[in-house]
């Protein structure tokens, strides 16, 4: 059984955020504590996992997504990686129908090498800060969102680019301070630069301090900003250390996520399921 290391949102090796890949012959899934050991092992911020399913389903592939310590509900940048191993090894082509805990995600491939994800939009409403917020995080905010349920952050808006640059949460701290993550946006400095607005995302609740690109959570961060700058389509830099561009395309309860992935490693899964 293969497991593949794939680079989400660049086009480039060793950028982008790396993610685990195993696709399964199996018509279903092991046990979810066997899923949870490999992607304990393949340690990465995600690991997917996907099988076939039979002709006339609602969906064309099954698709779950571990941390190296829980499984999520929503996995933006995995469910790239898990599209671009299914198109390149000639398992899938054109449009891509998975079954999630989410529900049923389309995930579509280009002539030009790009995969579109076509994911729900997350609901945003204004809420308080939680105690604690300004000093785990170490910054003021300017307004704060809940993202719902499937999403499960925090939206945090920043001043500016450089103060999301500039952030060094502690971490131990953060974790009370939202379901899952907090996402730390802003605009981006220079209206001429190759992106609308950065963010950056911390996740210690789930066993990742930083996220490198974080795909769900563009779908908070898409009608987020495309309310501000009155545009529908736009580019998200996610300001890691790795690094990684999401091209987002509001489309009212449905958000595009365009963006590149690279295969960097193959290896071999010798204990079988």
């Amino acid at each position: 059984m293969k497991i593949r290391i794939v680079d989400a949102f660049t086009d480039r090796p060793f950028a982008g955020n790396p993610a685990g890949v195993v696709i399964l012959d199996a018509p279903a899934f092991p046990g979810a504590d066997r899923l949870q050991r490999i992607a304990s092992e393949v340690n990465l911020s995600e690991t997917a996992f996907a099988h076939p399913l039979p002709l006339g389903r609602e969906a064309d592939w099954a698709l779950r997504w571990f941390t190296p310590t829980t499984e999520v509900d929503l996995c933006g940048h995995a469910t790239l990686a898990t599209a671009h191993v299914l198109h390149t090894s000639g398992a899938a082509s054109g449009t891509v129908r998975h079954t999630t805990r989410a529900g049923v995600l389309r995930t579509t491939a280009h002539d030009d090498g790009t995969l579109t994800l076509d994911f729900p939009t997350a609901p945003l409403s204004p809420v308080a800060a939680p105690p604690g917020l300004d000093d785990a995080l170490g910054a003021s905010p300017l307004s704060l969102h809940d993202t719902g349920e499937h999403v499960g952050d925090l939206l945090v808006e920043l001043a500016d680019e450089a103060t999301v640059r500039a952030l060094e949460p502690d971490f131990r701290a953060l974790v009370s301070c939202s379901r899952r993550g907090v996402i730390a946006t802003a605009a981006a400095e220079d209206p001429a630069s190759a992106y609308d607005f950065v963010s950056r995302g911390f996740f210690p609740g789930v066993g990742i301090d930083e996220d490198p690109v974080t795909g769900s959570a563009h779908t908070a961060l898409a009608p987020f900003w495309s309310a501000r700058f009155g545009r529908d389509d736009l580019v998200g830099l996610q300001a890691s250390a790795r690094s990684g561009l999401v091209r987002t395309s509001l489309r009212g309860e449905r958000t595009l996520l365009t963006g590149s992935a690279v295969t960097v490693i193959e290896g071999e899964l010798l204990t079988g399921l």
